[in-house]
């Protein structure tokens, strides 16, 4: 298969460059860094994975810009996977730049990079209790420690809550907390120019993958809320971490919203239909491709999302566990 080559390194706004960051190995193909110019040198929002390839890229990306990584003064970052915060404390070791995080994200780190052992066994507890097969169980509940070799464990500098300013010397930034795809994810509204710096919050043509984890118990019903709270901004352009800019944020809010409404509908009609624990029920969702094509991560995180979207039934009142393991459900009311 032809490798495609990145998208260019792009002056969006003045003072407000776009850095393609290739991911390894992943369809998404690269993670968009975007570069802050200022007086005292650029601030990055978000980092790329820890490879080689990688950080060869966003140092020319920088130069693209007209700056060194040296001159890299601080790195905010949106979310804690590896795609966003691999590199960031690369970035800190070759520049001495602070790094930021949102507190709920921070408080995830120790457990799933420095000492992930307990959460790796807790992964497996929950597969069990969702009906997973055992031989499932034992491949799936490490499926994520691939990913390890690829982030630099750091722990931030700065930490930012939601409405704090980041200082980025003459830009209005304020930080958008918006839980759901991790508990601290952030989005980083430019006021004078009414820009949102979207992370995987809001992405232009793909949904985030929302799932319930051993650090995740109802992350869908933050996620909604976080929909809504983003589409009050006033927007003229959306910069998301993934993919491509573009226009129109209600109206995308709009459509991801109404993809989890269809979603619910697919995990009512599959209980309806004899499949009752979350992994029977998660086999017979629709997926970009068939069930059985679908393996390692990719099946774990269909299965988180599959649970996202049966506790938020649950919460409202639809749906009801039954007692007994693995967890069975039953629909009880019609939405």
């Amino acid at each position: 298969m032809v490798e495609l080559p990145l998208p260019p390194v792009e002056r969006v706004r003045p003072g407000l460059w776009s850095i393609p960051v290739p991911i390894p190995n992943n369809p998404l193909r690269y993670v968009l860094v975007y570069a802050f110019e200022t007086e005292k040198g650029p601030y990055l929002v978000d980092a790329g994975w820890n490879t080689d390839e990688a950080f060869d890229e966003l140092c020319r990306g920088l130069v693209t810009a007209g700056f060194d990584i040296g001159d890299v003064q601080g790195v905010l970052v949106t979310h804690i996977h590896p795609d966003h915060y691999g590199l960031a404390g690369r970035i800190r070791e070759a520049s001495g730049a602070w790094v930021a995080l949102h507190p709920a994200d921070a408080a995830l780190v120790h457990d799933r990079y420095e000492e992930p052992k307990p959460l790796v066994e807790r992964m497996g507890e929950l597969l069990m209790r969702a009906g997973a097969p055992e031989e499932e169980v034992q491949s799936l509940k490490g499926a994520s420690m691939p990913v390890l070799p690829f982030v630099v464990t750091t722990h931030p500098d700065v930490l930012l809550e939601d409405g704090d300013k980041p200082e980025v010397p003459g830009w209005d930034l304020v930080s958008v907390w918006t839980p759901g795809h991790t508990a601290g994810h952030l989005c980083f509204y430019e006021r004078d120019l009414r820009l949102m710096l979207s992370g995987d919050h809001v992405l232009p043509r793909i949904t985030p993958n929302i799932s319930v984890n051993p650090q995740a118990e109802n992350p869908l019903v933050d996620y909604l809320a976080s929909l809504d709270k983003v589409a009050e901004f006033e927007t003229d352009e959306v910069l998301p971490a993934h993919e491509h800019r573009f226009v129109g944020l209600q109206a995308r809010v709009n459509e991801l919203k109404a993809h989890h409404e269809e979603r619910f509908g697919e995990v009512i009609d599959a209980i309806e239909s004899g499949k009752d624990t979350a992994w029977a029920i998660t086999a017979q969702m629709r997926w970009s491709r068939s069930w059985d094509r679908i393996n390692g991560w990719m099946r774990r995180a269909a299965l988180g999302e599959a649970l996202a979207h049966i506790r938020v039934l649950e919460a409202r009142g639809v749906v009801r566990q039954l007692d007994g393991e693995p967890v069975r459900w039953e629909v009880v009311k019609k939405p």
